[in-house]
Order: structure tokens, then C-alpha cells, then sequence
């Protein structure tokens, strides 16, 4: 078959797995009884409280809005005209030296242009109190980060290009099959080999709590071996759990501001969604959508570089790499939707599994209002959720708390304690 075919092939054989795995992997309807529409904000939060958020989270917003902006353009202006292609011709050496060397000046371009927008960021957030971390440790995680994008953005180029100069024609099938599994190994080995190198971690501690987080793996039949606290504190004063890798890699994590700012019974709520991801397996579901996607992603890419690229050597050139760099920018932002959207109730069925697993609605609302709090999140406006929000919002997350409880015999006492400031 012609390179082309290969790439439609790809792109259909990869689509359709995707939407297979989507429709038997996804919760479609996660709230028995339905998703009911979200509370009011003055129903949870004092006028005061709803004035911080937004004094914070809006202007947030839009500097995040414009930081993408701008590297959307600055991406674009280098992959979608000759200038990238010009400034990577120049590079010499191997083919994979050249290509590992244009991802890492891209990567260097990339963060330069976001920087003042995360250094105004992290200025908001000393302000607001979200973070107490000093510039210097701040600048070392920036830099952390550079190195990551890098390494594994360079491994992907490099494996993409090889299998294009090796395969002329089928290079699309077998890149993307390579790719998607180095999806999966990296989700693998993403606890064990990425997260250390920003945290610092230490088992739970022998108590009440670690043999009540217990009990609840049992209820949720999660298999826990422990229970890990990462020293989030050093970089922020925000509360957050998650659960990551999966198989013999799964860990749960807490951040310490968890353990010192909430109670036990928000604290077992948190735990308990987390084991309801657990129990789902929905970090290895994430993981296989995550290949299917760039799989079908590689095909498009394909199909693009094509119709954009008409010089010799297409794929095979490693100054193709600012093409595929920028478009892989803009498909990551185009789809968004589809992932955010799958992502949110991948996680209203965790808060689902929490609320079943405790039977304290009342724990779950004043979590979750305490991880408002503790954030400064606001209600977005709803087509930012709709694109860039990967969970429900606190309001919805309430909601959803309250309709339970009712099926459940147990109603929440009220969201809204007389004695909390933000």
C-alpha cells in the first residue's frame, strides 16, 4: 500500500478501537438516578468567599489562556511556515542527533515564551497564599519539567523518524503501534521513575487512619498494600490525592496538606474516590485510550504532513520536527473536548464510588467545599468546562453528593459551616 493508505488504515483501525474501548470502558451514565444540575454557589460559599475565587481564579484563568495563546502561535509560526524547517536544516550530525537537537531547542523556544506567564502566575499564587514555595525551588521544578518534556518528547520524535527512514510506506502503522505501547510503558513506569524526582514520599503512618483507609479498600475489594504521603506542602498549600500507574506500579498518593488540614472523615472521603479509580482500573483505561489516541493521532499526522510538507524527504527529514511538533500542539488543543469530556465522568463515578463507600454525604460536601477553599477555584464560565475542564466542578460534585444521600436515607446536614472563611 501506498504510504497514504497506511495512514488511513491507521487512522480507522486505531479510531474505531478507541471508540470501542470508550463505549465499554466509559461511564456514560455515572449517578444513579441521573447527573442532577449543580447547586447555587451562595448555597456553599458566603459573598466574601465567592469574591476571593474569582478575584483569583479569574485573572488565573486568562493568564493561562494567554500563556496557550502564545505558544500556540510562537509553535505555529515555526512548524506551519519554513522558518522551523530553515532553523533545523542547519543542525548537524546524525539523524537522531539532529532530531533530539531540534526537539530540545523547540522545548527551550517553548518554555521561554510561557515563562513570564508562570512566574506572574506563581507571584498570584504567593499572594493568595496557594503556595509558600520560595523562587529558587520553584525555578528548579520549572527546569525539572524542561528536562521532561525533552526526554520523553525526543524519545517519541526519534522513534517516529526512525520508523519513517526505515518503513518509507508503512511507517504510520508501525509508528504508531511503537508509540501507543510507549504510552502504555511510560503510564507503567511513571510512579516509579518521574514522580520521585518531584516528591518525596513515605508510607502512611500505623494508625486509625491507615486501618480505616484499609477497611475501605476492602469495602471498595481494592488490593492496598499501602497507602503513600507525598511532601506537597513544600510547594503548596493546596489539598490533592491521586492515583497513578497501574498493575504492579499502582500506588495511591496523598499530599500532606490532606493529613494536617482536614479531618478523618474528609480525609477517608478523598481516599475513597481515589480507591474508586483503583477499583475501575481507570488509570490503565486512561492509558489504553491515551495509545488508541496517538495511534490515531500518528495517521492524522500522516495525512497532514502530506498535504503540508511537499519537499523530499517528508518524515524522513529531521527537520520535519517543528511540523510535528506544532501539530501535535493544535491536536492536543482540538482535542481536548473528547478527553476532558471522558475524563469528567471517569471521575463523577469515583465520586459516585466515595459517596456509596462511605455513606457520609455530609463528609464528602464539606470535603469538597474545603478543596474549593484551599484552591480558590470559582465556577468556570461553561464552555471553559466544557474544553479544558477534566473534572466536575465543586458545584456539581455537591449536587451529585446531595441526590445520593437522599436515595441513601442520609441528606446532608448543609454545606455551608456558619464559621469558615476563605
Amino acid at each position: 500500500m501506498s504510504e497514504r493508505r497506511w495512514a488511513m488504515v491507521t487512522f480507522l483501525v486505531a479510531g474505531a478501537a478507541f471508540v470501542a474501548v470508550a463505549a465499554w470502558r466509559i461511564p456514560w451514565h455515572p449517578v444513579p438516578g441521573g447527573t442532577p444540575s449543580a447547586v447555587a454557589g451562595s448555597e456553599v460559599f458566603t459573598p466574601t468567599q465567592i469574591a476571593r475565587a474569582n478575584a483569583y481564579s479569574d485573572p488565573a484563568r486568562h493568564l493561562g489562556w494567554a500563556a496557550l495563546a502564545v505558544s500556540l502561535a510562537v509553535s505555529s509560526v515555526l512548524g506551519l511556515t519554513p522558518l522551523g524547517a530553515r532553523l533545523a536544516g542547519h543542525l548537524r550530525g546524525w539523524w537522531w542527533v539532529r532530531v533530539l537537537t531540534a526537539v530540545a531547542a523547540l522545548a527551550v523556544v517553548g518554555q521561554l515564551v510561557v515563562t513570564p506567564f508562570a512566574v506572574v502566575g506563581h507571584h498570584r499564587s504567593l499572594e493568595f497564599g496557594l503556595s509558600d514555595e520560595a523562587w529558587g525551588p520553584w525555578t528548579v521544578d520549572l527546569l525539572k519539567g524542561l528536562v521532561y518534556t525533552v526526554v520523553v518528547s525526543g524519545l517519541l520524535l526519534v522513534v517516529l523518524v526512525g520508523c519513517a527512514r526505515r518503513w518509507p510506506r508503512a511507517w504510520p502503522a508501525v509508528a504508531g503501534t511503537l508509540l501507543g505501547v510507549l504510552v502504555m510503558a511510560g503510564s507503567f513506569v511513571y510512579p516509579i521513575l518521574v514522580e520521585p524526582a518531584f516528591n518525596h514520599f513515605t508510607p502512611l503512618p500505623d494508625g486509625p487512619l491507615r486501618s480505616q483507609i484499609l477497611h475501605l479498600a476492602d469495602v471498595e475489594h481494592v488490593h492496598l498494600d499501602d497507602v503513600l504521603v507525598a511532601d506537597a506542602s513544600r510547594r503548596t498549600t493546596t489539598l490533592n490525592a491521586y492515583v497513578s500507574g497501574f498493575g504492579s506500579t499502582r500506588r495511591v498518593v496523598l499530599y500532606d496538606t490532606v493529613l494536617r488540614d482536614l479531618p478523618r472523615d474528609q480525609i477517608l472521603a478523598i481516599v475513597a474516590h481515589e480507591l474508586g479509580h483503583a477499583h475501575h482500573d481507570d488509570v490503565l483505561t486512561g492509558s489504553i485510550l491515551a495509545a488508541l489516541g496517538t495511534t490515531l493521532g500518528i495517521g492524522l499526522l500522516a495525512l497532514a504532513v502530506e498535504v503540508l510538507r511537499r519537499r523530499p524527504g517528508g518524515m524522513r527529514d529531521p527537520s520535519v520536527v517543528p511540523l510535528v511538533l506544532a501539530l501535535a500542539a493544535i491536536g492536543t488543543l482540538l482535542s481536548s473536548p473528547v478527553e476532558n469530556g471522558l475524563s469528567r465522568r471517569i471521575e463523577t463515578r469515583a465520586d459516585v464510588a466515595s459517596l456509596e463507600a462511605t455513606r457520609n454525604p455530609d463528609a464528602f460536601i464539606r470535603m469538597q467545599r474545603q478543596l474549593d477553599l484551599h484552591s480558590l477555584s470559582d465556577d468556570p464560565p461553561a464552555w471553559s468546562e466544557f474544553w479544558f475542564g477534566s473534572h466536575p466542578t465543586t458545584l456539581q460534585r455537591i449536587a451529585i453528593a446531595q441526590q445520593l444521600g437522599r436515595r441513601m436515607g442520609l441528606p446532608p446536614r448543609g454545606a455551608t459551616p456558619p464559621t469558615s472563611r476563605k
